[in-house]
């Protein structure tokens, strides 16, 4: 997928009013995706994206100074999600959800279901809700 398919695929799923939004709702999902899951994991995740997107994934600034493969439930997950995005928890549930979506779509081989396998099971939901249904 490329670059502009993937940020106009969130910006329609979120039905998002502009391409700025629906990039800063996919760099604050990937880039406390990012945080989450082992950094090895992360770069393999990355190589399989655009470019500028899967450059959210490797982002060495850390959230609060901690490193990758960090252990945090989805309440944590959807914080960050929602700071880095400037918006409420429940506006930030459906953005990650939907860029996790376009992610998996994005993506050939398992590479998402390792990425899910890292996660707990609360997160584990969030990645496989997608945008559409209820969590």
């Amino acid at each position: 997928m490329r670059h502009d398919d993937f940020v106009g695929q969130v910006q329609a799923r979120a039905r998002l009013s502009d391409r700025a939004h629906a990039e800063r709702a996919i760099r604050a999902t990937l880039e406390t995706l990012g945080e989450r899951v082992p950094e090895s994991l992360a770069d393999k995740l990355a190589a399989q994206l655009p470019h500028e997107i899967g450059e959210n994934l490797r982002r060495t600034e850390v959230y609060g100074g901690l490193g990758t493969g960090e252990r945090f439930d989805r309440d944590e997950f959807i914080r960050r999600v929602g700071d880095r995005a400037g918006t409420d928890p429940r506006r930030a549930v459906f953005l990650a959800r939907v860029v996790l979506e376009v992610t998996d779509e994005a993506t050939q081989g398992s590479i998402m279901d390792k990425v899910r396998e890292s996660l707990t099971e609360d997160l584990r939901e969030l990645a496989l809700a997608g945008s559409e249904g209820s969590l």
